[in-house]
């Protein structure tokens, strides 16, 4: 059994008490609130959802919405003169504000992680790839060296990269964008999380690698019911892997709910903008299969 099937196995035993695809929430952001005290004005106006395991969670809006800033406040990572000012944010069950320094270094990784939009500058270019995704194996995980390597060759295949073996040996700079994301979501799910945060993380890649990368992102939800929150300025990404989207303008979520719902039958004029704006860049497709559907 691999590496990621059998954390599967173990994700997807239902929480005693629950029956099956009635497990509790693994994130809850409720009315939060996000204000930069240097400026003294709120930045992001009561942004509310739930995630629970194997579903995900879109926010599209365009750069300077709030979007980042939201998923930033989820992984306790908000720039400096930026705080939570109203609202509350739980990571299965926990109130994140009563977390600790050294509480949030053991979630991150483990519980909750993250993947961003340009993975050269979170991947160290002096030392090998693979050494990168073992390391956060023997971390967080507290395996030792040789079964760290063993277990992240195994990743790097679970990420569909070809011939792990040699990529585990790689630098940074021998790799392209599309190889260095995967290598960054390989990392990101190394201590099997809960939770993924994949922000604006297709954003740099040409359209086909896009794809790859969003049908890899489906396929490890689908696997290991992963929890994802999917960021995005795009629409057609949110269509192709979203179950729920919210559309921010301004700090402010203009609207919320199903994604074939909103995509379909948009109440918000902004959101009826952002439509019609991608539609011509492939868009149209998807909301082609949907009504085909």
């Amino acid at each position: 059994m691999s590496t990621l099937s059998q954390k599967a196995a173990a994700i997807r035993q239902p929480a005693p008490g629950n029956a099956a695809g009635t497990a509790p929430p693994v994130l809850s952001v409720r009315d939060v609130r996000i204000t930069d005290r240097a400026g003294g004005r709120e930045i992001v106006h009561g942004v509310g959802f739930t995630l629970v395991p194997g579903r995900t969670v879109g926010i599209v809006g365009e750069s300077g919405s709030g979007k980042t800033l939201t998923c930033r406040a989820a992984l306790g990572i908000l720039p400096a003169h930026f705080e939570v000012s109203h609202g509350s944010i739980e990571i299965e069950g926990r109130d994140i504000a009563d977390l600790s320094p050294a509480q949030w270094t053991a979630l991150r990784g483990s519980t909750i992680s993250a993947v961003f939009q340009d993975p050269a500058s979170y991947l160290n270019p002096s030392i090998t790839v693979g050494a990168q995704v073992a390391e956060v194996l023997r971390v967080k995980k507290g395996v030792g060296r040789r079964a760290a390597r063993r277990e992240a060759v195994e990743l790097l295949d679970a990420v569909h990269l070809r011939d792990p073996e040699l990529v585990y040996g790689q630098y940074v700079h021998e790799l392209s964008g599309g190889m260095l994301q995967r290598v960054l979501i390989a990392a990101a799910v190394a201590a099997g999380p809960r939770i993924l945060i994949a922000d604006e993380a297709t954003t740099a890649l040409d359209v086909t690698v896009q794809a790859e990368i969003l049908d890899l992102l489906a396929d490890l939800r689908d696997r290991t019911g992963l929890a994802l929150v999917v960021v995005s300025h795009d629409l057609a990404v949110v269509a192709q892997l979203c179950d729920e989207v919210l559309v921010m303008r301004e700090g402010e979520v203009v609207e919320h709910g199903p994604t074939r719902e909103v995509l379909h039958h948009p109440r918000h004029d902004y959101t009826r903008l952002l439509i019609a704006e991608h539609q011509q860049y492939g868009l149209e497709k998807y909301l082609a299969v949907e009504e085909d559907a």
